[in-house]
């Protein structure tokens, strides 16, 4: 397998991404954002950070970069994609996800591990999982607030897009406590 991972200005995971990446023997290749070719990729990743300091909306500039090109039709293709944190903020800004991202309920930048329940076990990155297992993940975001209508809401879900809803450790039920996410998205493929 071989894997990118895109490089913008104010970006501070991508190192950690490659590791990560190359522990598991996948071949990778830092891109920087200005690049208008993407070598070939099973897997693009877009890395945390905070792309061109987050000026206007968190991922706005990063989602007009040159390689956002290459990357949205990667992903058209059928390519894997995967945004971490700002690069998260990326894809739906580029509309690679529906919805958007709003500032924290609080209007604080929050960082603490949190609970979320594999619903579907049937994609590149959830295969590995038991559906119904029940994950302790870290999150750290200040424009982490997704949302969307009702209507785009239930498609998700109806198509099993919601991949990993936040969950309540205690009663194991779906939590918007966190964060107030219109209803219970964490994270979504692009397709199932």
């Amino acid at each position: 397998m071989k894997a990118s991972v895109i490089v913008f200005p104010g970006s501070n995971c991508d190192r950690d991404v490659k590791i990560s990446l190359e522990k598991f023997s996948i071949k990778t290749e830092m891109v920087w954002h200005a690049d208008t070719k993407l070598p070939k990729s099973d897997l693009v990743v877009l890395p945390g950070g905070f792309s061109y300091g987050d000026y206007l909306r968190c991922g706005s500039i990063a989602s007009k970069s040159r390689i956002m090109k290459e990357v949205i039709t990667h992903s058209k293709k059928g390519g894997l994609v995967m945004g971490i944190c700002n690069g998260f903020q990326v894809l739906v800004e580029s509309q690679l996800l529906p919805g958007v991202l709003i500032r924290n309920i609080n209007l604080k930048f929050i960082c603490k591990n949190i609970t979320v329940k594999v619903t579907n076990n049937k994609t590149n990155f959830t295969s590995k999982t038991n559906r119904n297992s029940v994950l302790e993940i870290p999150i750290a975001h200040n424009e982490g607030n997704y949302f969307a209508s009702k209507d785009l809401i239930d498609e998700l879900e109806d198509n099993n897009q919601i991949v990993l809803p936040y969950r309540d450790w205690e009663t194991d039920r779906k939590s918007t406590r966190l964060n107030s996410s219109h209803s219970r998205a964490s994270r979504m493929p692009s397709s199932a």
